[in-house]
Formats: C-alpha cells, structure tokens, sequence
C-alpha cells in the first residue's frame, strides 16, 4: 500500500467532530405560532442527548353513526389522512357503520408543505362511486404543540363536513391533532411520512422496538451411574455411555472402560438453558457395539422445570430415575408391568446461577452478573446513548434500477438490545433516538451496528445484511 493510502486509512477511521443541536428547544407559549425559540438551560426529559425532530401527530381513535351506502345497506370504512403529497390510511372494517381504529400518523415537519391537514372518511365498498362520505379540516397554524410529560391530548369528536365544506353531513370521528417530537409517547408505533412506500407487514419491521434476552442458567448434569442395562444381545455384557441432549445442544460420557450391566462414569455434562424453560432434557444409556454402531438401551426425558435452582455452594442431592425400555424391549409394553426390576439411572442435575453464563466473546462483555437476580449488586448509574445518524453508508440494495439503502441501528448491552427505526431509501439516515441501559460495572463494553432492512415487502425472505459495527 502506498504511503498516501495509508495515511489516508488512518484518517479514515479516526472520530469526526460534529455540532449537532442537542436537547429541546420550544416555542414561546406552547403554540408552534410563537416568536422565537426558547433554549431551556435544565437538561430536558428524555431527549437531551440528540437532535430534536418535529412531527405532526394525528390520533384516528374511532368513528360513529357514519351513513351506509343506500344500495347495500352496509359500509366498510377506512381514514385517510392527507398532508400536502402525504396520505396514510387506516386499515379498514367491513360493514360497520362504528369502527375503531387507534392509529396514529406522523408527519415528519421538516417535509410538511401545506397549511392544512386533511381527515377523510371514505367507504371501501363503493365500487366505481365516489367512496367519500365525509372530512374534518386543520388550519396548520393552530395546532397546538404538546411537550411531554405534559399527558397526551385528549381526542375530540368532529362532524364530518360534506366536500365543499358548507354543511355538516352525519357521522362523526374521533381525533386528537398535536405538534410534538419524537420524544413522545405515540412515536414509536406511528404511520411515518419516511415509510409512505413500506405495505402491509413491512410496517412492523421499520418500527424501533426493544428486546430483553432471555434470563440464561447453566444446567449441570452430572451422570454418575446406571444399573440394571440391557443390550439387546443377552449373551453379550454391555460397554456403555450417556447421550444427553438439550434443545440442539447434545453432549455424550466417556464409554465405561468395563463391560458391565452396571456401568459408572461421574461425569459431569454443562448445558446453557434459557427461560423461561420449554425445553427438555432426553437423556439415552447406549451400547457401543461395535466403533460405527451403537444401540440404545433405555431413555428418559425430563422437563428441565423439575430441578432445582443452585445459588450458592450448597450440595445437590442426587437421584434415581427409571428408564424406559427401548427398542424391542417398548413394544411388549402389556408385560412390563409384570416386571418387578427396570433399569436405572443415577444423577444430579441442577440449574446453576452463582455465576454469569457467557454468551458474548469475554473481549466484548457488556454484562458479568450472575444468572441470579439475589446476588446482583446496585447499578453504580445510568449509561445514556443518543443514536443520531450515520454517514456516508453504501448502497447496499438495487431498487428501481439505482442503489439503496434503508438502514437501521442496533445497540446491545447487557440483557437489553434496542433498535432503531428503518430509515427508508438514506445513505445519510437521521434517527435521533435515544435509549439508557443500568450498568453494573465500567469496564464494558457496548456494541451498536448498523444493517440494511431486507424484510420492507413483508417477506421473511433473507436476513438484513450488516453494514457495519463500532464497540
């Protein structure tokens, strides 16, 4: 590599200094038609860490006594709300003159190019009439803004006003209409003008959401003996092992050195089980035969709920468990109630939860507590992060012939993950969301990547691929 390269790869990679404006500002008054911005010295509610960002809020709650269509008797309807170039729809009910819907449309402020906003109830059941029934107009310039953790606005009935908008016609709709960031409560579950082109299922998957892994334990099986096996060959004693398997996760002994109907091994077998537990621990006592053949000759499946939680250094008992026959043996099932003797198994299984089960490489761990909530010690604070944007991505996808990118951020630390809303069709996307995690120890580490959604059309089709990741 030439040195002008390599110089040029260092640069590459070094932190950028940006301004962005950070925290809240708002307008004198509370109305958006107030002069000038107020800058609030206290650091703000929630959103403090990253830029604010408008949007106009519409809350479609219901609608009631909406006319039916004269010839059917019957009306299926739907809302569409229309700002400037924007139109959401609500999904719509067939024949119900009261429906509920509870959606709610944001429109991002910065693309908003007309004064008012439109709320239209149609009927889908129209076919080739005029499915308009009836609409509700804002004047953009008096819409109030709402600041949380001001409680959300109460919704209003409106009569519906006929086309021209010189006469109420019957029916009315519920709404609520507020200026807000996206630091408000209805954010994340919103319609947004960003995703106009997203349908169907693909609206879930452009959502911010926040997962919580699952609580994990250690299962510690530890075989200790057998007695009373079988092998199919009578003549023959048995040399036999344990295969135990849990979920995917399957783990053998050693083969018991002797052949004998009451093999030993004492081995411990370490499974990673995660609640709450669906999953069952199937254990089977096996013959090695021959070195490319083995044969099974008893088994036992057990719920992994039955055993006990291990906090501390205290000893588990251990215990006997009948095998069931296997094979040959299972099918005369009407004699084994004859049989006064079965074969057994010995072992001591316990879900340990004294200490963190690993499951990031230990370089990276953003997490050491143990399984246990009882020996968590206190949180030593709060870790904050404003995920603002991302420059510069590459196209990742062809849409229509041209490069694309819809891209969203991940952020995990410790038993949490978050994500960030897809940004559709941006290679410079704008999230400014912002997430706070316990920490339970500095010397951490948090992990955010950024991938391309692949999952827009509502196909479940292929995995989002990554673009890229920062510890």
């Amino acid at each position: 590599m030439n040195p002008a390269a390599a110089a040029n790869q260092k640069e590459e990679f070094k932190l950028k200094d940006t301004k962005p404006q950070l925290g809240e500002r708002w307008p004198h008054g509370g109305t958006r038609g107030g002069g000038g911005w107020i800058s609030s010295e206290r650091a703000t509610s929630t959103y403090d860490l990253v830029e604010q960002m408008f949007y106009l809020y519409v809350r479609v709650v219901k609608a009631k006594d909406l006319p039916t269509n004269p010839v059917t008797g019957t009306i299926d309807p739907y809302v569409e709300v229309k700002l400037g170039n924007y139109k959401g729809k609500t999904q719509h009910f067939e024949k119900k003159p009261n429906p509920e819907w509870h959606q709610v449309f944001a429109f991002s402020k910065e693309k908003i190019q007309s004064s008012i906003l439109e709320v239209f109830v149609r009927d889908r059941e129209m076919v080739g009439r005029d499915d308009y029934i009836g609409r509700v107009i804002f004047d953009m310039n008096e819409v109030p803004t709402r600041v949380p953790p001001d409680s959300p606005l109460a919704p209003q009935w409106y009569r519906l006003e006929d086309r021209r908008g010189e006469s109420k016609v019957r029916g009315e709709v519920m709404l609520a209409v507020w200026m807000g960031t996206q630091a408000d409560e209805a954010f994340p579950d919103a319609w947004h003008t960003d995703a106009s082109s997203v349908q169907g299922e693909g609206v879930f998957n452009i959502r911010s959401k926040v997962y919580v892994s699952p609580k994990l334990w250690y299962l510690r099986v530890n075989v200790i003996e057998a007695q009373d096996v079988e092998p199919h060959d009578k003549s023959q004693l048995p040399q036999a092992f344990v295969k135990a398997q849990v979920g995917n996760q399957i783990l053998k002994t050693k083969v018991c050195p002797q052949k004998t109907l009451n093999p030993m091994w004492n081995e411990d077998l370490i499974f990673v089980a995660a609640e709450p537990f669906e999953e069952q621990l199937y254990l089977t006592v096996e013959n090695k035969v021959t070195s490319a053949k083995d044969e099974v000759m008893g088994r036992i499946i057990l719920p992994l709920h039955i055993f006990g939680r291990r906090l501390d250094h205290r000893p588990v008992h251990s215990k006997w468990f009948n095998l069931e026959k296997f094979g040959f043996g299972a099918l005369e099932g009407d004699k084994r109630h004859e049989l006064k003797f079965s074969s057994r198994i010995h072992l001591r299984v316990c879900l340990e939860g004294a200490y963190h089960v690993l499951d990031e490489s230990t370089m990276y761990l953003s997490d050491q507590r143990p399984t246990a909530r009882e020996l968590w010690k206190n949180p030593i604070g709060i870790l904050e992060v404003g995920i603002l944007s991302a420059q510069g991505l590459q196209p990742m996808k062809s849409k229509e012939g041209k490069g694309s990118t819809d891209a969203y951020c991940v952020a995990k630390y410790g038993q949490k993950w978050v994500r960030t809303r897809t940004i559709i069709e941006s290679l410079n996307p704008k999230w400014n969301e912002q997430y706070t995690w316990e920490v339970y120890d500095p010397c951490t580490v948090i992990t955010l990547g950024v991938f391309d959604n692949n999952h827009l059309g509502g196909s479940g089709g292929k995995n989002d691929s990554r673009i890229g990741k920062v510890r």
